[in-house]
């Protein structure tokens, strides 16, 4: 069976290198890379985008494969993830999601929590700045939130730039999934095994995303990676490697 795994934004399918190799004795593995990132062409800085372009890839490439398929996602990936499998449920064995951005869950359930966390950084003009969204200043404040202060600093300068070639599609994909407003009943439909995991120290508007989607999802299994945040799956490799393993062998 197949394994479709989608990347976070700002990285590209070879986030999932060693997760691939853990499990390509059993599964064919499939990393894309998102439209702008990857081995894909930049995307145009002044060209509008909005997730959902990533979405219709994602189901061309799916319409190739053998069906059913497993989906992987993290970050915006799951956020990806979720929606393929919302328009064609029958087609997905299962889903794996580390803290997917769903966050019109939190607009549609009035959460406290997840929507106080959201305002704080709406609060910053930055966010929101199109003539800023996606260089170095709103990268810096983009990648502080998700990681803890101080993470853009420590990053080593390679990396920074790595994330600056694609900030401006980065920025792009924020903004399309900050204005969507998908309520938590329109996830209901996905009655396939799905593994939720959320960091220690993930956000709490990804925290809340996630055990809301718990009490929705017929066959979740919500998990908590103990010491991870936000980048879980690529810091504590090895323990959400094998989450996933024993998801999917549950899940054939």
């Amino acid at each position: 069976m197949t394994v479709v795994m989608l990347h976070s934004g700002g990285m590209s399918g070879r986030q999932w290198r060693k997760l691939a190799e853990a499990l390509s004795d059993r599964y064919r593995v499939v990393r894309p890379d998102f439209l702008g990132s990857g081995a894909n062409p930049a995307w145009p800085a002044e060209q509008p985008f909005h997730f959902h372009q990533d979405v219709a890839e994602i189901e061309k490439l799916l319409e190739s494969l053998h069906q059913p398929y497993h989906l992987i996602g993290h970050s915006y990936g799951g956020l990806v993830a979720l929606t393929v499998a919302r328009a064609q449920p029958e087609k997905v064995a299962s889903l794996s999601l580390y803290d997917p951005v769903a966050f019109g869950i939190l607009f549609d359930q009035n959460d406290a929590e997840g929507l106080e966390d959201l305002r704080r950084v709406a609060a910053n003009p930055i966010f929101t700045d199109d003539t800023q969204g996606g260089g170095e200043a709103w990268m810096h404040n983009f990648i502080d939130y998700w990681n803890g202060p101080g993470s853009w600093q420590a990053m080593p300068e390679a990396n920074r730039q790595a994330f600056l070639q694609v900030g401006r599609k980065v920025y792009y994909e924020v903004k399309s999934l900050s204005a969507d407003r998908t309520p938590l009943a329109a996830y209901t439909g996905l009655t396939m095994p799905a593994l939720l995991v959320y960091g220690e120290k993930t956000p709490p508007a990804a925290r809340r995303v996630q055990q809301l989607l718990a009490t929705a999802l017929p066959q979740a299994d919500l998990k908590v990676l103990t010491g991870a945040g936000h980048m879980g799956p690529l810091t504590h490799g090895p323990a959400f490697q094998q989450l996933v393993a024993d998801h999917l062998a549950r899940s054939v």
